[in-house]
This record gives structure tokens, sequence and C-alpha cells, in this order.
């Protein structure tokens, strides 16, 4: 970058930029496990999915059976980013997420029906135009790894996780008892699950 883009563009140290952007340039975020762990940044890679493996583990998303006679099991992958930092003091995260080939599921056997209602624009706008007319008081939530909070209808199996294999149940599958991101009915299994909570607290 000229000295003259960087002042029109605001930046007081071109070096310093110039640094950081090759520091940004060289984290590349792997495509596969294999990718991570042969990268630069491999230490950092495992330790975001072993903080992805104790969250599932916690939320007692799947359990280890032997898989059944006739069942193929669903794929799963793992998928990698890194999350720029909010302040210069703080170093970027390296994120991990363990989601699920969804495209493999069969409809009629892995799913039955996978609608899930989505808010529109326009009811968001009506719904701030009443707060501030009738100057009402907001607030904003968000559920962390919301589709994994969604109980499954189906009997769904799926492959360990690529690095994560039970030593002693290397032949067995994840009997999946919670939604995973990348199944097809993960969407309406949450929102079955709020809808439910919503009711029960008569808010609707």
């Amino acid at each position: 970058m000229r000295y003259v883009d960087c002042v029109s563009a605001n930046i007081t140290n071109p070096v310093a930029f110039a640094l950081a952007v090759a520091e940004e340039i060289g984290r590349e975020e792997p495509r596969s496990y294999k990718e991570a762990m042969e990268s630069k940044d491999s230490k950092k890679w495992l330790s975001s999915m072993n903080d992805e493996m104790a969250s599932l583990r916690k939320n007692q998303t799947w359990e280890l059976v032997p898989l059944p006679e006739g069942v193929k099991p669903v794929d799963c992958k793992w998928l990698f980013k890194i999350k720029d930092e909010i302040s210069e003091d703080e170093p970027p995260k390296y994120k991990s997420r363990l989601v699920a080939k969804g495209f493999s599921q069969k409809e009629g056997i892995d799913y039955n029906e996978v609608f899930s209602p989505v808010v529109k624009h326009k009811s968001i706008r009506v719904f701030l135009a009443m707060v501030s007319v009738f100057n009402l008081e907001l607030d904003q939530l968000d559920v962390k790894t919301a589709f994994l909070h969604g109980n499954l209808e189906e009997e769904i199996y799926m492959k360990q996780p690529e690095g994560f294999v039970d030593s002693e149940k290397s032949d067995h599958v994840c009997f999946l008892k919670k939604s995973l991101y990348g199944l097809k009915q993960s969407p309406r299994q949450w929102y079955k699950r709020f809808d439910a909570f919503m009711v029960s607290h008569e808010f609707m």
C-alpha cells in the first residue's frame, strides 16, 4: 500500500499496518482436520477442537453405541474459523465447530419435516416502532449454540469425529440425542423447543 493510500485511509502507521496485514494473510483457515493438524497453528486448533468436544459432551449430544445392522451412519466434519480480535490487546480467536454432513441424510429415514418459521423484517420494524412509540424497555438475548439444544425425534447415528475416535470403542458410532449443526432438522427442532419454552412461560 502506498503512503498516499494510507493517508487517505486514515492509517497513521503504514509499517504497522503492513505487518498486521501480512500476519493476517499468514493466518489461513484449514479446510480439513488434516490441514489443521499440519498447520503452524495446530496447537491452537487442537485446543479449540477440545473446547468444542467438551461443550458437546456437557450437552450430552450423543452416546457411543454399536452400529445397528443395516444402518448407514451420517458422516461429520470439522469447520475452522479465525475470529478477529475485538481490540488490539486481544489475540484472534480460533474456533472449531463439528457439523454433520446433512446432505447424506435420507428423507423419511433420517428426517421427516424440516420447516422452521423465520421472522419477517417488516415484523421486526413494526415491533421496534411500537417500542419507540410507547417508550418501552427492550432487552435482547442470544442463545449460544442454539441448534445444539433441540431434541431429536428420529434415530440418527453418526460416525465418530475425526481425531476424537474412542480407542476402546473404535467400532462404535455416535447415537445422537440432541441436534447438531448440519442436520436438516436442526433448525426445526430448536424452534420447537424454544416455542414450547415460550408457551410454558405464557409469552404466547
